[in-house]
């Protein structure tokens, strides 16, 4: 078994299915072991297999990964439940993970929409270099005028100086990066089709990984290229003074490493623009400058901390930097919050303070964006770097043919509900799929398999109590969601389900106004035509005074959207005792002789020059009898007209 190695189990299930499903028992079955796909990685994952006992099913990786894949396979009921009691014209899909994500950008925006500022106003101190500084005990007011003026300036006296590090952010996985370029109008489904180009040409690493650190053997590959890709991205190599691995960033367990420059070093950002366009720079100088980080010396800082000598309870702090080390090379995500009033300065600490009235107000809850959303998803542990990029690339791909109705859209890294996602979030509270605990509860059932306290039957049995409740919650959450929304129910339309042509099919009961009886549906499913009243929808809305008509026809296939159907069918015409459609008695105030019926019967052609159009103009034309538009009908053939040359056009005009 040589498949990936990977937390979900996947690895295991890919190499098992195949084996029990082709019946291969074999005598004896070792496990590979990767940590990278580097040489040396495979030579020893070779040397160290471990032998697998029992035989396939008792692997537990693939008990693991069954049981996840029969759970999410499952849960797929989710949307249907979802797009049923809503009554709309509209799939809303839902999932363990798409659910958790309407949630969680639906909460945070209405959060954020319904935020009211509350001002409040407070004595505190500032600085000759711009320190604040606070007391966490001093009273706020509700306005500027009911602050008391009982302090006077003090000079600073200074606590503590301690020189302080940080060492490099983590390295990036795909949703971190798609987070960062989300923000500079990239949009998620565009960063996955370039990134995968740029794999398959080895110019990045493998991209659906969930390490956030790289082994000795990767870290070791790419120390010799280090210089040329800090050139294609512009970073001064004299930074790049820790060549020896950090314990932070390089540690020999993972499966594929996190993402990073590949080995194959494009010759300068214009040569990644050429092939890859403005979004392979974008990507390449991102993972570039991220590993970069990892070689530069560490952030250091200074950290004063002080208080006022007239005031003690009043404490200030500054951050003084000593050396910008890795910072010069990468910029850490930037977090979309409102600024920090009380942020340090960066030349520290003043010798005098004076006091002023601070206007403050409680924080507005972030707007929700991809990066917030992924690091909410992280968190929770919800999904991994791959899945959740692509799912929110889905979510958020543009309204289309193939995707009709988009649940999130994202400007600028900005997310919002469409009106199908609003939809769908206001049909998750109280939900079941709408538990943001439900993927750790299934995270603890597949180690339980694994483990074999558990069995995949136990572990799954529980989703159909769960989409029963389902099914009451969102039907209440509906009708809440219709009346905020302004919107109607929409009621299904009944369908007839039989068997047909040896075929269990399903068919609309209705059909131009008529319902078809029980008698009637037998008729159709026996492959029998059938008659009755129907009402015209156009005569209806022309106000005819009686818009009735006589239908008959049969059921029969049609093809929308790449889909099979099995629809009524109507027939025009007259037919015969067999009930197989004739050509009608007359056509355009033509009565068709004896001979020329049997002509037209029997497929061949009727010319006539006699046919008056509904204009009233006479006209020559060569019909025949034949299916149109699902339909028995008669259909002309006119002659083309010969073309007027250029000179006797102009003859002519004149």
């Amino acid at each position: 078994m040589a498949t990936d190695v990977d937390p979900s189990g996947e690895g295991g299930l890919l190499f098992a299915e195949p084996m029990l499903e082709l019946g291969i028992v074999p005598a004896k079955l070792t496990r590979m072991y990767f940590t990278d796909e580097a040489p040396v990685s495979i030579q020893n994952a070779f040397r160290d297999r471990r032998e697998i006992a029992g035989g396939v099913e008792e692997f537990d990786e693939y008990r693991k990964a069954l049981a996840r894949a029969r759970f999410d396979w499952l849960t797929q009921q989710f949307t249907r439940v979802a797009t049923v009691t809503a009554g709309q014209r509209a799939v809303l899909r839902q999932g363990r993970l798409k659910s958790a994500m309407l949630l969680l950008v639906g909460e945070q925006l209405k959060a954020h929409r319904d935020y009211v500022k509350c001002p409040f106003f407070q004595n505190r101190f500032q600085d000759d270099n711009g320190v604040r500084y606070v007391d966490p005990e001093e009273p706020t007011f509700p306005d500027a005028s009911s602050v008391p003026q009982r302090y006077a300036p003090s000079g600073v006296v200074v606590d503590s100086r301690v020189e302080k590090r940080t060492a490099p952010p983590r390295l990036l996985d795909l949703a971190s990066l798609s987070s960062r370029l989300s923000s500079k109008g990239v949009k998620a489904e565009q960063v996955l089709a370039t990134y995968q180009r740029m794999y398959e040409d080895q110019v990045v690493s493998y991209p659906r990984t969930e390490d956030k650190t790289i082994t000795t053997e990767q870290f070791n590959d790419l120390l010799p290229l280090v210089d040329l890709i800090a050139v294609v991205v512009d970073v001064d190599v004299d930074m790049l003074t820790v060549r020896a691995p950090r314990k932070t960033h390089v540690k020999d367990a993972g499966a594929h490493g996190a993402n990073r420059p590949g080995l194959n070093v494009p010759g300068s950002r214009e040569d990644i623009a050429q092939k890859y366009g403005a979004t392979g720079v974008l990507i390449y100088e991102e993972l570039a400058r991220s590993f970069l980080a990892m070689l530069a010396e560490d952030y250091v800082y200074e950290a004063q901390s002080g208080h006022l000598q007239e005031c003690p309870s009043f404490i200030g702090r500054a951050a003084v930097p000593v050396s910008l080390g890795w910072k010069q090379i990468f910029t850490e995500d930037a977090v979309d919050q409102e600024p920090d009033d009380d942020a340090p300065a960066p030349t520290g600490l003043g010798t005098t303070a004076a006091p002023f009235v601070y206007e403050g107000k409680n924080k507005r809850p972030e707007h929700p964006s991809m990066a917030w959303l992924m690091r909410q998803l992280e968190k929770r542990d919800v999904g991994t770097g791959a899945t959740r990029t692509s799912t929110y690339a889905e979510l958020t791909r543009e309204q289309s043919a193939l995707n009709k109705w988009p649940l999130m859209a994202d400007a600028r890294g900005k997310t919002t509900l469409t009106e199908y996602g609003d939809m769908g979030y206001r049909l998750l509270p109280g939900t079941r799929i709408g538990d943001l605990g439900i993927t750790e509860h299934i995270y603890a059932e597949m180690r339980a398999v694994a483990a074999g306290t558990r069995t995949v039957d136990e572990v799954t049995e529980v989703v159909a109590q769960w989409v029963a409740e389902d099914i009451v919650t969102m039907s209440r959450n509906a009708e809440v969601m219709r009346h905020e929304l302004g919107l109607t129910a929409i009621q299904p339309r009944e369908m007839v389900e039989g068997t047909w042509n040896g075929q269990t099919v399903r068919f609309g009961r209705t059909w131009s106004g008529h319902r078809f009886t029980d008698t009637e549906c037998d008729q159709l499913l026996e492959g029998e035509e059938i008659s009755f009243t129907a009402i015209s929808a156009k005569k209806e809305a022309a106000g005819a005074a009686d818009p009735s008509f006589t239908a008959r026809g049969r059921l029969a296939t049609r093809t929308v959207e790449g889909r099979t159907l099995v629809v009524f069918e109507p027939q025009f015409g007259d037919t015969d005792a067999d009930g197989n459609a004739v050509p009608p008695a007359a056509w355009c105030q033509h009565t068709f002789t004896a001979e020329e019926a049997a002509t037209l019967t029997g497929g061949g052609t009727v010319t006539a020059t006699d046919f008056v159009s509904g204009k009233g103009n006479r006209f020559t034309a060569t019909v025949r009898f034949g299916r149109e538009k699902g339909q028995m009908r008669i259909i002309p053939e006119f002659a083309p007209r010969a073309k007027t040359g250029a000179a006797g056009h102009r003859r002519g005009r004149r």
